[in-house]
């Protein structure tokens, strides 16, 4: 007499892979955009390597030269996109038609763009490559103080002041909210909203009370 045996055990079919998808060539080249955004942030311009790039998107290094023609291409497309992104930002924020409140405004622009992109401002502060075309933090901030002069030209003119040196006070105003704003990143206090208004403050109140004519005590001003 036989024993009783177990009937086999149906094997179990191995799930198939799941098909890997295509990127197209506009959604390869949106990858390596965000790759290397991130990747220059990290390390700077010089730090980086076509190897990482293309290591961290998983692709060979010839895809990212077929897009970009090298690394200076690649930085190139990503701190032109940073320029107009917080170019955008600061004109859109600047609604009002008070001179003080414009200077709110663009001031938690900035802000807002330092915390919700650290990415893309790192970028910009970050050292450029010599031969980089223009885009650095601050050529960018050149252009927001040009926007800058025209306000602060109207209202020197409202006050009897000479608007011949708005563009002076307009690169001095930007470059101290700039300098904050750096500084800021890395402190992250006090909060946002504290910071615009101690910066609004120096500079209205400053604007507020200008001399026609400023002299020095330490030095004759010609």
């Amino acid at each position: 007499m036989t024993e009783a045996t177990d009937p086999p055990r149906p094997r179990r079919a191995r799930p198939e892979p799941a098909p890997r998808v295509r990127m197209s060539g506009a959604q390869r080249r949106e990858q390596l955009i965000t790759t290397g955004r991130q990747l220059f942030a990290e390390r700077g311009y010089d730090g980086t390597s076509v190897e990482e790039v293309a290591a961290r998107a998983k692709v060979s290094k010839p895809v990212v030269y077929e897009h970009f023609g090298g690394k200076e291409g690649l930085y190139a497309v990503v701190v032109d996109r940073e320029v107009r992104a917080l170019l955008d930002r600061i004109t859109a924020a600047l609604t009002a038609g008070h001179p003080r409140e414009l200077l709110e405004q663009a001031a938690l622009a900035l802000l807002d763009y330092i915390e919700e992109e650290p990415h893309g401002f790192r970028v910009l502060v970050l050292q450029a490559p010599v031969l980089a075309p223009a885009g650095t933090f601050s050529s960018v901030m050149n252009d927001v103080a040009h926007q800058v002069e025209h306000i602060l030209g109207a209202e020197f003119t409202s006050r009897g002041l000479d608007p011949k040196f708005a563009e002076l006070y307009s690169q001095a105003l930007v470059g101290m909210v700039a300098l904050v704003g750096q500084w800021w990143r890395e402190a992250r206090k006090p909060k946002k909203e504290m910071v615009a208004a101690h910066l609004v403050n120096l500079a209205w109140n400053g604007l507020s009370h200008l001399e026609a004519k400023p002299g020095l005590i330490t030095r004759k001003t010609r």
